[in-house]
């Protein structure tokens, strides 16, 4: 294949051996230009993965001059087999290495009782939040915040009881021989990180940049000093900050170059996109391939139904289960069954350890927090779901799912749909639209609310997974928009 003018223009950058940052669209061919770039050069360099899978298949596509490897992979290298015999040991429920660590009495902070168990789930979560960040110490803002317990003081209170025993299971993790605390993956890469590493390779790729984590990302500018840095992603997928994740690439100190012309949809879709880039102030456009034809309007038989949450994922099983079709979702089912025990346990009277109703004493409460406070409202599909089906038949459902390869149709949230693409796609409705704002326009009608700039990236990331057929379903609100229709 023939470069385009934009990868020919990275391709000279890189020659050149200017730092460079790469804005590469939906469907673009990032990884194809990436290869492009290392077969332009001898000079031994690294491409850094976002996960195993990426970084086996890049291997295929790149010459021997380059490593592919995740960060985990170096960082085990380099000091992670140390802990080898500490790595994969027995899994234990969070309570039992709290028992270990000292926690053993409830603490009651905001009128809340909150037990042992909770204390101890959310201090492991405290150190893998520390591990996920470029800070060199833990502290109070690792710890992360609880439903029912939104208040600043009495998360202040909170945290204060968490990070003493947060230091004490990072203080543990040290010992490469053996401890209480289950270690992991994400440890060995944080004390690697903590010895600021530095690589013999003469450049460094980066991919997926924009989904890094700050760990990552500090091991990887740290660099630039000794080695040409490229990296290369789309600020608009930008979706997994509530995870950690932060877009490096936009303050990144680099020559900035662009992938516009996208290779797996036409040029409908690419105005679909386009919309959506528009109202995420992306630095890019795209432009559709002439040779590929894709249909914008009601898909019958999708290959993909995407929805907006785990809930909503749920949801659109079940209906598709009551039609009698063979479904698949992406990721298993694993995230929707343990939301659906704990509504049981709830329902039942019993008190669960799920971090999203960890402390509701009931049902009930789950009901009342949903319908009447602010912060719970994301949680009323679920208890519509619940309500509506009750939790046996969710489990049912579940239990009814196939894997991919062998389903009619695969549901996906949008979240694990990055990266993916298929034939046919249909959105699902749990897309809602903004709000209506207090503004009315010269008919009296309430005018809509701005669109969420997160929204408008997952939105973003939904409708560019098609190459053929794209049914906007739950988004197609954005054509009433103000916004979405600028004339």
């Amino acid at each position: 294949m023939n470069p385009t003018d934009e990868q020919a223009a990275a391709a000279d950058v890189f020659r050149a051996g200017d730092h460079l940052v790469l804005q590469a669209g939906a469907g673009t061919g990032k990884t194809t230009t990436l290869a492009l770039l290392a077969k332009a050069t001898t000079r031994r360099g690294r491409y850094l993965a976002y996960n195993r899978a990426i970084a086996q298949e890049a291997a295929t596509r790149f010459p021997h001059t380059v490593i592919c490897k995740t960060a985990h992979a170096m960082a085990y290298a380099a000091i992670g087999h140390r802990y080898a015999r500490r790595l994969g040991g027995p899994r234990q429920p969070s309570w039992r290495t709290g028992q270990a660590l000292g926690i053993t009495k409830p603490v009651r902070i905001g009128g809340r009782d909150i037990s042992p168990r909770t204390l101890s789930n959310t201090t492991l979560r405290t150190v893998t939040r520390f591990c996920h960040s470029a800070d060199d110490h833990l502290c109070p803002h690792h710890v992360p915040r609880l439903r029912g317990l939104e208040g600043d003081d009495h998360y202040a209170q909170f945290a204060e009881t968490i990070v003493p025993f947060a230091r004490k299971v990072w203080a543990d993790l040290q010992h490469p021989e053996d401890g209480v605390v289950r270690f992991d993956h994400d440890h060995y890469l944080k004390i690697w990180a903590l010895t600021r590493p530095q690589t013999t390779a003469e450049y460094l790729l980066l991919d997926e940049a924009q989904d890094t984590n700050p760990v990552v990302e500090q091991i990887f500018t740290a660099q630039r000093d000794h080695a040409q840095l490229v990296m290369v992603g789309d600020s608009a997928q930008a979706i997994y900050h509530w995870r950690g994740a932060r877009d490096v690439m936009t303050g990144f100190d680099g020559t900035a170059l662009s992938l516009s012309q996208s290779f797996r949809f036409g040029p409908r879709l690419a105005a679909e996109a386009n919309r959506w880039l528009a109202l995420t102030d992306a630095p890019i456009r795209l432009t559709g391939s002439e040779t590929v034809l894709t249909e914008m309007g009601p898909v019958e038989q999708p290959e993909a139904v995407l929805c907006r949450t785990n809930v909503g994922a749920m949801a659109t099983v079940m209906d598709l289960l009551a039609t009698g079709q063979q479904v698949g979702l992406v990721g298993g089912g694993g995230s929707l069954q343990a939301l659906a025990l704990a509504a049981r346990d709830l329902k039942e009277g019993r008190r669960t350890g799920h971090p999203e109703l960890v402390l509701f004493t009931c049902w009930g409460e789950v009901q009342d927090y949903a319908a009447h406070d602010p912060a719970g409202r994301d949680l009323q599909p679920l208890v519509d779901l619940v309500d509506t089906h009750g939790t046996d038949a969710l489990l049912i459902a579940i239990s009814r799912i196939l894997p991919e390869e062998q389903a009619q149709v695969t549901v996906s949230t949008a979240h694990k749909a990055k990266g993916r693409e298929w034939l046919r796609v249909r959105i699902a409705d749990d897309f809602t639209p903004p709000e209506d704002s207090d503004d009315h326009d010269e008919t009296g009608a309430p005018v809509p609310g701005p669109i969420d700039d997160g929204e408008a990236r997952l939105a973003y990331v939904a409708v560019t997974r098609a190459r053929r057929q794209l049914d906007l379903g739950g988004l197609s609100w954005i054509n009433d928009h103000p916004a979405g229709n600028p004339q």
